[in-house]
């Protein structure tokens, strides 16, 4: 009888409990997501040959705005996402790792263009 009640109650069900806000899965995501935005920088730092310019906080900064500018443009052109809407696969990083190239460059052409 008692296992009935519960079972009508949902209790006894297999349904998953959502906690909508959980402090340890925000923070492993913003901690991997700036790890991964670290490397995606760098790796483009690398390409542009910029690496000397740039410290650890500009090549995650540069990988993640990367990252959304490539979600922008590069994205809806071959259809991969980047890794700011969670997609960790090898096409990801290298869509976001041209953003981050992309961005450099950008802002290369305007430093360039202000020295002139």
């Amino acid at each position: 009888m008692a296992t009935a009640s519960a079972a009508a109650r949902g209790l006894g069900s297999n349904r998953e409990i959502q906690i909508p806000f959980c402090k340890q899965d925000n923070f492993m995501n913003l901690l991997i997501w700036l790890v991964i935005g670290g490397l995606v920088g760098w790796v483009a730092s690398l390409i542009m040959k910029t690496d000397g310019q740039q410290g650890i906080v500009l090549n995650v900064v540069v990988g993640i705005v990367g990252a959304l500018i490539a979600g922008w443009f590069i994205s809806p052109l071959i259809g991969v996402s980047t890794i700011n809407e969670g997609n960790f696969s090898l096409a990801g990083l290298v869509v976001s790792v041209g953003g981050a190239v992309l961005l450099i460059a950008i802002v290369s052409f305007f430093r360039r263009a202000g020295t002139r």
